[in-house]
C-alpha cells in the first residue's frame, strides 16, 4: 500500500520545515485584511506560517516577517490572537 505524502510547510521566521499541522498560517484575503486561517487551512488568500511556538511568534512580532511576507500591516490583535491560541494548544 502506498504511504500518504506528508504535506510540509516552511515557517517565515526560523527557515524550517514542519508538517502543515504544526504551523498556523496567517493571510492577507482578497479584501486586503490580514487574518488566522481555521484549522482545515484551506481559506482563501495569500498565507505565511508560523511554528506553534510563543518565542517565535514573538519574533515575528519583532521583525515584522509577517508584513513583509503578507505586504500589509499586521495589527497587534492578530499577534496576541496567536499568543492564546498557542496556549490554549
Amino acid at each position: 500500500m502506498k504511504e500518504r505524502k506528508i504535506p510540509k510547510r516552511t515557517c517565515v521566521v526560523t527557515n524550517e520545515q514542519y508538517p502543515k499541522w504544526e504551523l498556523i498560517r496567517v493571510l492577507r484575503t482578497p479584501e486586503n485584511e490580514v487574518k488566522i486561517d481555521d484549522e482545515r487551512g484551506k481559506s482563501n488568500g495569500h498565507g505565511a506560517y508560523l511554528k506553534k511556538d510563543i518565542e517565535v511568534i514573538e519574533k515575528a512580532r519583532k521583525s515584522k516577517v509577517l508584513e513583509k511576507k503578507l505586504e500589509l500591516k499586521v495589527p497587534d490583535r492578530i499577534y496576541d490572537e496567536l499568543i492564546s491560541i498557542v496556549n490554549n494548544k
